[in-house]
């Protein structure tokens, strides 16, 4: 049972089943700046090769309800994800932002956005991010969540999921596949950041 009070953190893991994972963490090119910082680089231009589910999202976004459409088509797709009517509001290379809704079918025993609804909102951002992220040639699956639920929230949540990029073309058949971090904060209406997960993907090269 969750806490009624404002203030809460509860720790939730969700663990997947697939295979023996590298746990390494992604490659990516590092490029000095003038002032000695280091800049990580990922070696995929989005405009090249990029996955069916980000050239619909390209073709969609700049027509009138185009965003509204495509969220459908996924939630369509996968219809779990249609319990918390997702709506993408940005979607590019290592970022993705989601708007989801609070109804009734939502609610906990308090009234509020029910945590495992916000862990569903949080793996459609992910898988977003992870499409419009990878080329057409590598796959990804979801190995692990961990997530935080920080405060009771107010009204709806805006999830902005990001991810540090590999280099992809050092993910070949034969090097193997590497692990991902896609990191989501949420903010409830109030401005609140009320929940924080991190999912795991692992990324391969297709055959």
């Amino acid at each position: 049972m969750a806490k009624s009070s404002a203030d809460f953190n509860v720790t939730y893991c969700l663990v997947y089943s697939t295979g023996s994972p590298n746990p390494a963490r992604p490659i990516r090119h590092r490029r000095p700046t003038s002032a000695g910082i280091v800049i990580f680089m990922s070696s995929f231009d989005p405009d090249r090769n990029p996955s069916p589910t980000y050239k619909m999202y390209k073709k969609l976004a700049a027509k009138p309800m185009g965003k509204g459409l495509f969220s459908a088509a996924v939630s369509l797709k996968a219809p779990y994800f249609s319990t918390v009517q997702p709506r993408v509001q940005e979607l590019r290379p290592g970022y993705c932002k989601v708007k989801s809704r609070k109804w009734w079918l939502l609610n906990n025993h308090i009234g509020t956005f029910h945590a495992i609804a916000a862990c569903n909102v949080a793996e459609f951002a992910m898988g977003m991010l992870a499409e419009a992220s990878l080329p057409a040639t590598h796959r990804w699956l979801p190995q692990g969540m961990r997530t935080q639920y920080k405060k009771k929230t107010t009204g709806s949540l805006t999830a902005v999921a990001t991810a540090d990029l590999p280099d992809f073309s050092t993910i070949t058949p034969e090097s193997g596949g590497q692990t991902v971090t896609v990191t989501i904060h949420f903010t409830d209406d109030a401005g609140v950041e009320s929940t924080y997960a991190e999912i795991d993907i692992w990324v391969t090269a297709k055959k």
